[in-house]
Protein backbone atom coordinates (compact mmCIF):
# COMPACT_ATOMS: atom_id res chain seq x y z
CA UNK A 1 0.00 0.00 0.00
CA UNK A 2 3.16 2.23 0.76
CA UNK A 3 5.42 1.38 -2.57
CA UNK A 4 4.16 4.35 -4.33
CA UNK A 5 4.61 6.84 -1.73
CA UNK A 6 7.53 9.28 -1.47
CA UNK A 7 11.05 7.32 1.01
CA UNK A 8 10.63 9.96 3.30
CA UNK A 9 6.81 8.91 4.11
CA UNK A 10 7.51 5.16 3.23
CA UNK A 11 10.12 5.85 6.05
CA UNK A 12 7.64 7.59 8.41
CA UNK A 13 5.02 4.82 8.19
CA UNK A 14 7.41 1.85 8.75
CA UNK A 15 8.55 3.82 11.52
CA UNK A 16 5.24 4.17 13.28
CA UNK A 17 4.18 0.33 12.09
CA UNK A 18 7.42 -1.17 14.03
CA UNK A 19 6.79 1.88 17.04
CA UNK A 20 3.52 0.10 17.36
CA UNK A 21 4.91 -3.55 17.38
CA UNK A 22 7.60 -2.29 19.84
CA UNK A 23 5.16 -0.26 22.42
CA UNK A 24 3.05 -3.75 22.57
CA UNK A 25 5.61 -5.84 23.39
CA UNK A 26 6.52 -3.46 25.94
CA UNK A 27 3.19 -2.88 27.44
CA UNK A 28 2.83 -7.12 27.19
CA UNK A 29 6.02 -7.02 29.62
CA UNK A 30 4.92 -4.48 32.15
CA UNK A 31 1.27 -6.00 32.00
CA UNK A 32 2.72 -9.33 33.04
CA UNK A 33 5.38 -8.03 35.57
CA UNK A 34 2.01 -6.13 37.07
CA UNK A 35 -0.50 -8.31 36.74
CA UNK A 36 -2.95 -8.82 39.81
CA UNK A 37 -2.63 -5.07 40.67
CA UNK A 38 -5.74 -3.31 39.65
CA UNK A 39 -5.55 -1.45 36.65
CA UNK A 40 -5.73 2.03 35.77
CA UNK A 41 -7.19 3.86 33.58
CA UNK A 42 -4.28 4.38 31.01
CA UNK A 43 -3.00 1.13 31.11
CA UNK A 44 -6.41 -0.34 30.35
CA UNK A 45 -6.94 2.27 27.89
CA UNK A 46 -3.55 1.79 26.31
CA UNK A 47 -3.68 -2.00 26.24
CA UNK A 48 -7.05 -2.30 24.88
CA UNK A 49 -5.91 0.10 22.14
CA UNK A 50 -3.47 -1.96 20.86
CA UNK A 51 -5.49 -5.34 20.51
CA UNK A 52 -7.82 -3.29 18.88
CA UNK A 53 -5.11 -2.36 15.72
CA UNK A 54 -4.04 -5.94 15.98
CA UNK A 55 -7.20 -7.74 15.89
CA UNK A 56 -8.47 -5.22 13.02
CA UNK A 57 -4.55 -6.36 11.22
CA UNK A 58 -5.94 -10.24 11.71
CA UNK A 59 -8.87 -9.13 9.32
CA UNK A 60 -6.36 -7.79 6.67
CA UNK A 61 -3.89 -11.00 7.37
CA UNK A 62 -6.91 -13.48 6.30
CA UNK A 63 -7.03 -11.37 2.84
CA UNK A 64 -3.48 -11.32 2.24
CA UNK A 65 -3.53 -15.33 2.50
CA UNK A 66 -6.14 -15.67 0.07
CA UNK A 67 -3.54 -12.99 -2.21
CA UNK A 68 -0.56 -15.01 -1.14
CA UNK A 69 -2.41 -18.50 -2.23
CA UNK A 70 -3.64 -17.11 -5.66
CA UNK A 71 0.97 -15.79 -6.26
CA UNK A 72 1.90 -19.63 -4.93
CA UNK A 73 -0.47 -21.43 -7.17
CA UNK A 74 0.57 -18.73 -10.22
CA UNK A 75 4.26 -19.58 -9.70
CA UNK A 76 3.21 -23.60 -9.72
CA UNK A 77 1.63 -22.99 -12.49
CA UNK A 78 4.45 -21.41 -14.03
CA UNK A 79 6.77 -23.68 -13.19
CA UNK A 80 4.36 -26.40 -14.80
CA UNK A 81 4.74 -24.42 -18.01
CA UNK A 82 8.06 -23.84 -18.29
CA UNK A 83 7.11 -20.26 -17.87
CA UNK A 84 9.66 -18.13 -15.51
CA UNK A 85 7.45 -14.77 -15.77
CA UNK A 86 6.04 -13.80 -12.53
CA UNK A 87 4.77 -10.63 -11.29
CA UNK A 88 5.31 -10.76 -7.45
CA UNK A 89 3.17 -7.35 -6.69
CA UNK A 90 0.42 -8.23 -4.15
CA UNK A 91 -2.71 -7.38 -5.70
CA UNK A 92 -3.88 -4.13 -4.77
CA UNK A 93 -8.19 -4.80 -4.84
CA UNK A 94 -7.33 -7.29 -1.83
CA UNK A 95 -5.15 -5.10 -0.09
CA UNK A 96 -7.88 -2.15 -0.06
CA UNK A 97 -10.72 -4.80 0.35
CA UNK A 98 -8.90 -6.02 3.43
CA UNK A 99 -8.58 -2.39 4.75
CA UNK A 100 -12.25 -1.56 4.04
CA UNK A 101 -13.23 -4.81 5.83
CA UNK A 102 -11.02 -4.08 8.76
CA UNK A 103 -12.24 -0.85 9.56
CA UNK A 104 -15.69 -2.72 10.59
CA UNK A 105 -14.53 -4.61 13.42
CA UNK A 106 -11.86 -1.38 14.38
CA UNK A 107 -15.22 1.08 14.82
CA UNK A 108 -16.69 -1.39 16.32
CA UNK A 109 -14.28 -1.85 19.07
CA UNK A 110 -13.94 1.97 19.52
CA UNK A 111 -17.48 2.64 19.41
CA UNK A 112 -17.81 -0.54 21.95
CA UNK A 113 -15.79 1.36 24.30
CA UNK A 114 -17.14 4.98 24.07
CA UNK A 115 -21.10 3.79 24.33
CA UNK A 116 -20.83 -0.28 25.07
CA UNK A 117 -19.10 -0.69 27.93
CA UNK A 118 -21.55 1.33 29.92
CA UNK A 119 -25.05 0.97 27.79
CA UNK A 120 -26.42 -1.20 30.79
CA UNK A 121 -29.55 -3.16 29.34
CA UNK A 122 -32.66 -5.10 30.96
CA UNK A 123 -33.41 -8.38 29.84
CA UNK A 124 -37.07 -10.09 30.96
CA UNK A 125 -37.46 -13.20 31.17
CA UNK A 126 -40.59 -15.23 31.77
CA UNK A 127 -40.48 -18.67 33.48
CA UNK A 128 -43.45 -20.84 33.32
CA UNK A 129 -42.81 -23.93 35.91
CA UNK A 130 -45.41 -26.50 36.73
CA UNK A 131 -44.11 -27.12 40.09
CA UNK A 132 -43.90 -23.52 41.08
CA UNK A 133 -46.27 -22.67 44.81
CA UNK A 134 -48.97 -20.51 43.87
CA UNK A 135 -47.90 -18.20 45.93
CA UNK A 136 -44.63 -17.42 44.11
CA UNK A 137 -47.11 -17.15 40.81
CA UNK A 138 -45.94 -13.23 39.42
CA UNK A 139 -42.34 -13.35 41.95
CA UNK A 140 -39.83 -11.10 40.31
CA UNK A 141 -35.76 -12.32 40.72
CA UNK A 142 -33.43 -10.44 39.44
CA UNK A 143 -29.93 -10.87 38.67
CA UNK A 144 -26.78 -9.21 37.70
CA UNK A 145 -22.88 -10.82 37.29
CA UNK A 146 -19.26 -10.06 36.71
CA UNK A 147 -19.42 -6.64 38.21
CA UNK A 148 -15.31 -6.91 38.15
CA UNK A 149 -15.33 -3.71 40.38
CA UNK A 150 -11.62 -3.17 39.71
CA UNK A 151 -11.92 -2.38 36.12
CA UNK A 152 -13.94 1.15 36.79
CA UNK A 153 -12.47 4.24 36.96
CA UNK A 154 -15.17 5.89 38.49
CA UNK A 155 -18.36 5.29 40.50
CA UNK A 156 -20.84 6.77 38.32
CA UNK A 157 -21.35 4.01 35.82
CA UNK A 158 -22.28 1.99 38.55
CA UNK A 159 -24.63 4.17 40.53
CA UNK A 160 -26.63 4.61 37.12
CA UNK A 161 -26.70 0.81 37.18
CA UNK A 162 -27.84 0.65 40.46
CA UNK A 163 -30.59 2.93 40.11
CA UNK A 164 -31.84 1.11 36.91
CA UNK A 165 -32.00 -2.05 39.27
CA UNK A 166 -33.86 -0.73 41.89
CA UNK A 167 -36.10 0.79 39.67
CA UNK A 168 -37.25 -3.41 38.63
CA UNK A 169 -38.60 -3.61 42.27
CA UNK A 170 -37.58 -7.52 42.64
CA UNK A 171 -38.87 -9.35 44.85
CA UNK A 172 -35.45 -11.59 44.95
CA UNK A 173 -31.94 -9.85 43.45
CA UNK A 174 -29.07 -12.63 43.05
CA UNK A 175 -25.22 -11.68 42.41
CA UNK A 176 -23.32 -14.69 40.90
CA UNK A 177 -19.73 -13.90 41.57
CA UNK A 178 -16.62 -12.12 40.13
CA UNK A 179 -17.08 -8.96 42.69
CA UNK A 180 -13.68 -8.05 41.49
CA UNK A 181 -11.03 -8.48 39.12
CA UNK A 182 -8.34 -9.98 41.21
CA UNK A 183 -8.08 -8.03 44.98
CA UNK A 184 -10.56 -6.69 47.41
CA UNK A 185 -9.68 -3.31 47.75
CA UNK A 186 -10.68 -3.18 44.05
CA UNK A 187 -14.72 -3.02 45.44
CA UNK A 188 -14.19 -0.75 48.71
CA UNK A 189 -14.81 2.45 46.73
CA UNK A 190 -17.98 0.89 44.99
CA UNK A 191 -19.62 -0.23 48.64
CA UNK A 192 -21.49 2.34 49.13
CA UNK A 193 -23.04 2.48 45.99
CA UNK A 194 -23.83 -1.28 45.70
CA UNK A 195 -25.37 -1.04 49.48
CA UNK A 196 -28.46 0.84 47.74
CA UNK A 197 -29.58 -2.09 45.91
CA UNK A 198 -32.81 -3.51 47.20
CA UNK A 199 -35.13 -6.09 46.78
CA UNK A 200 -38.23 -6.59 48.77
CA UNK A 201 -37.04 -10.14 50.39
CA UNK A 202 -33.22 -9.94 50.01
CA UNK A 203 -30.00 -9.47 48.28
CA UNK A 204 -28.27 -13.10 47.81
CA UNK A 205 -24.60 -13.43 46.10
CA UNK A 206 -21.95 -15.65 45.57
CA UNK A 207 -18.18 -15.87 44.50
CA UNK A 208 -16.44 -16.75 41.07
CA UNK A 209 -13.44 -17.15 39.88
CA UNK A 210 -12.11 -13.91 40.40
CA UNK A 211 -12.54 -13.68 43.74
CA UNK A 212 -10.32 -15.92 45.62
CA UNK A 213 -7.50 -14.05 44.59
CA UNK A 214 -5.52 -17.20 42.48
CA UNK A 215 -4.17 -14.69 39.62
CA UNK A 216 -1.69 -12.99 42.17
CA UNK A 217 1.46 -13.94 43.54
CA UNK A 218 0.56 -13.14 47.21
CA UNK A 219 3.48 -13.11 49.36
CA UNK A 220 2.18 -15.61 51.44
CA UNK A 221 -0.80 -17.90 52.20
CA UNK A 222 -2.08 -15.86 54.72
CA UNK A 223 -2.15 -12.54 52.81
CA UNK A 224 -4.30 -14.71 50.28
CA UNK A 225 -6.77 -15.97 52.67
CA UNK A 226 -6.73 -12.56 54.31
CA UNK A 227 -7.81 -11.04 51.19
CA UNK A 228 -10.60 -13.68 50.51
CA UNK A 229 -12.21 -12.91 53.63
CA UNK A 230 -11.93 -8.57 53.10
CA UNK A 231 -14.34 -10.06 50.23
CA UNK A 232 -16.34 -11.86 51.60
CA UNK A 233 -16.53 -8.79 54.21
CA UNK A 234 -17.37 -6.62 51.42
CA UNK A 235 -20.64 -8.55 50.89
CA UNK A 236 -21.99 -7.87 54.27
CA UNK A 237 -21.00 -4.33 54.40
CA UNK A 238 -23.38 -4.04 51.16
CA UNK A 239 -26.16 -5.82 52.60
CA UNK A 240 -25.61 -9.27 50.47
CA UNK A 241 -26.02 -12.67 51.76
CA UNK A 242 -23.20 -14.25 50.68
CA UNK A 243 -24.21 -18.20 49.86
CA UNK A 244 -21.11 -20.31 50.60
CA UNK A 245 -21.97 -23.81 49.80
CA UNK A 246 -25.18 -23.10 51.35
CA UNK A 247 -29.22 -21.86 51.17
CA UNK A 248 -31.75 -20.08 52.32
CA UNK A 249 -35.50 -21.02 52.27
CA UNK A 250 -37.60 -18.77 50.93
CA UNK A 251 -41.49 -18.15 52.47
CA UNK A 252 -44.71 -16.58 51.30
CA UNK A 253 -48.16 -17.17 52.17
CA UNK A 254 -47.02 -20.35 53.94
CA UNK A 255 -45.32 -21.90 50.60
CA UNK A 256 -41.93 -21.97 50.13
CA UNK A 257 -38.65 -22.15 48.01
CA UNK A 258 -35.24 -22.64 48.22
CA UNK A 259 -32.37 -20.63 47.15
CA UNK A 260 -29.25 -22.55 46.70
CA UNK A 261 -25.72 -20.60 46.47
CA UNK A 262 -21.96 -22.28 45.84
CA UNK A 263 -18.62 -21.15 45.32
CA UNK A 264 -17.16 -21.56 42.12
CA UNK A 265 -17.24 -24.55 40.44
CA UNK A 266 -15.49 -25.02 37.03
CA UNK A 267 -15.71 -28.28 34.49
CA UNK A 268 -12.83 -26.87 32.45
CA UNK A 269 -9.24 -27.46 32.90
CA UNK A 270 -7.20 -24.96 34.89
CA UNK A 271 -10.72 -23.79 37.14
CA UNK A 272 -10.81 -25.63 40.69
CA UNK A 273 -13.94 -26.89 42.09
CA UNK A 274 -14.45 -24.68 44.94
CA UNK A 275 -18.33 -25.45 45.12
CA UNK A 276 -20.03 -27.58 46.99
CA UNK A 277 -23.48 -28.52 46.06
CA UNK A 278 -24.09 -31.67 48.10
CA UNK A 279 -23.42 -29.26 50.80
CA UNK A 280 -25.25 -26.35 49.97
CA UNK A 281 -28.25 -29.15 48.57
CA UNK A 282 -28.67 -30.32 51.86
CA UNK A 283 -32.04 -29.28 53.91
CA UNK A 284 -33.76 -28.24 50.70
CA UNK A 285 -35.01 -31.83 49.77
CA UNK A 286 -38.38 -31.09 50.29
CA UNK A 287 -38.73 -28.07 48.83
CA UNK A 288 -40.65 -27.81 45.25
CA UNK A 289 -38.97 -25.25 43.70
CA UNK A 290 -35.05 -24.91 43.78
CA UNK A 291 -33.08 -22.29 42.47
CA UNK A 292 -29.25 -22.17 42.61
CA UNK A 293 -26.43 -19.46 41.90
CA UNK A 294 -23.48 -20.95 40.45
CA UNK A 295 -20.94 -18.79 39.00
CA UNK A 296 -19.38 -20.91 35.98
CA UNK A 297 -22.00 -22.49 33.70
CA UNK A 298 -20.03 -25.40 32.81
CA UNK A 299 -21.23 -26.68 36.26
CA UNK A 300 -24.75 -27.65 34.61
CA UNK A 301 -23.32 -30.27 32.87
CA UNK A 302 -20.57 -31.08 34.91
CA UNK A 303 -23.20 -32.09 38.12
CA UNK A 304 -26.05 -30.25 38.44
CA UNK A 305 -28.62 -32.03 35.71
CA UNK A 306 -26.37 -35.01 36.42
CA UNK A 307 -26.80 -35.60 40.33
CA UNK A 308 -29.49 -33.11 40.76
CA UNK A 309 -32.18 -33.45 38.41
CA UNK A 310 -34.77 -31.28 41.00
CA UNK A 311 -32.57 -28.32 40.84
CA UNK A 312 -35.26 -26.46 38.05
CA UNK A 313 -33.20 -23.05 37.78
CA UNK A 314 -29.55 -22.43 37.43
CA UNK A 315 -28.00 -19.17 37.41
CA UNK A 316 -24.62 -18.26 36.47
CA UNK A 317 -22.15 -15.54 34.03
CA UNK A 318 -18.84 -16.16 34.08
CA UNK A 319 -19.23 -15.49 30.41
CA UNK A 320 -19.19 -12.12 29.46
CA UNK A 321 -20.41 -13.42 25.92
CA UNK A 322 -16.84 -12.87 25.27
CA UNK A 323 -17.35 -8.65 25.47
CA UNK A 324 -17.58 -8.91 22.01
CA UNK A 325 -20.08 -10.70 18.83
CA UNK A 326 -23.25 -10.31 17.09
CA UNK A 327 -26.64 -10.18 19.13
CA UNK A 328 -29.54 -9.25 17.08
CA UNK A 329 -33.06 -11.24 17.22
CA UNK A 330 -32.57 -14.94 15.53
CA UNK A 331 -29.28 -14.86 16.25
CA UNK A 332 -26.24 -14.58 18.46
CA UNK A 333 -22.79 -15.15 18.01
CA UNK A 334 -19.38 -14.93 19.96
CA UNK A 335 -15.86 -16.64 20.01
CA UNK A 336 -16.53 -17.73 23.56
CA UNK A 337 -19.56 -20.43 22.40
CA UNK A 338 -16.66 -22.56 21.18
CA UNK A 339 -15.07 -22.85 24.44
CA UNK A 340 -18.85 -23.55 26.68
CA UNK A 341 -21.93 -24.84 25.35
CA UNK A 342 -23.80 -22.62 27.37
CA UNK A 343 -22.44 -18.96 27.71
CA UNK A 344 -25.28 -16.24 26.71
CA UNK A 345 -29.24 -16.70 27.73
CA UNK A 346 -31.76 -19.18 28.39
CA UNK A 347 -31.03 -23.20 28.19
CA UNK A 348 -32.82 -25.73 28.79
CA UNK A 349 -32.67 -29.85 29.66
CA UNK A 350 -36.31 -31.35 30.80
CA UNK A 351 -37.88 -29.39 33.72
CA UNK A 352 -34.49 -28.03 34.02
CA UNK A 353 -33.46 -24.55 32.62
CA UNK A 354 -29.89 -22.61 33.48
CA UNK A 355 -29.58 -18.89 32.78
CA UNK A 356 -26.21 -17.34 31.68
CA UNK A 357 -25.89 -13.65 32.26
CA UNK A 358 -23.32 -12.08 30.29
CA UNK A 359 -22.44 -9.93 33.05
CA UNK A 360 -22.67 -6.09 34.35
CA UNK A 361 -19.04 -5.41 34.05
CA UNK A 362 -16.17 -6.02 31.95
CA UNK A 363 -12.46 -7.79 32.35
CA UNK A 364 -9.71 -6.55 30.03
CA UNK A 365 -11.04 -4.57 27.13
CA UNK A 366 -13.04 -1.83 28.83
CA UNK A 367 -16.11 -1.95 26.11
CA UNK A 368 -18.57 -4.40 24.82
CA UNK A 369 -19.62 -4.96 21.30
CA UNK A 370 -22.97 -6.67 20.74
CA UNK A 371 -23.18 -8.04 24.32
CA UNK A 372 -23.81 -5.33 25.86
CA UNK A 373 -24.22 -5.35 30.25
CA UNK A 374 -27.11 -6.93 31.03
CA UNK A 375 -29.33 -6.65 34.02
CA UNK A 376 -32.06 -9.51 33.92
CA UNK A 377 -35.26 -9.49 35.03
CA UNK A 378 -37.17 -13.24 35.90
CA UNK A 379 -41.24 -13.32 36.66
CA UNK A 380 -42.08 -16.68 37.63
CA UNK A 381 -45.33 -17.93 36.39
CA UNK A 382 -47.23 -21.07 37.38
CA UNK A 383 -47.57 -23.27 34.43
Amino acid sequence: MTQNLAPTTQKIIYFLHWAVFAITAGTFALASATRGTPPDAFKTYLASTLFIIFASKLVVVLFLFVDDTVRMGKIALNNANGTTEFDPSRSKFLNQMGLLVAAVPFSAFIYGMVKGAYDYQVKRVTLRLPNLPQAFDGYIMLQISDLHTGSFNSTEPLKEAVKLINQQEADLVFFTGDLVNNMAVEVQQHIDTLKEIKAKTGVFSVLGNHDYGDYVAWPSAEAKRENLQNLIDSHGKMGWQILMNENRIIEKDGEKIAVLGVENWGNRAGFPKYGRLEQAYKGTEDSPFKVLLSHDPSHWDGEINKKYDDIDLTLAGHTHGMQFGVNIPGWKWSPVQYVYEQWSGLYKKGRQHLYVNTGLGFLGYPGRVGFLPEITVFELKKA
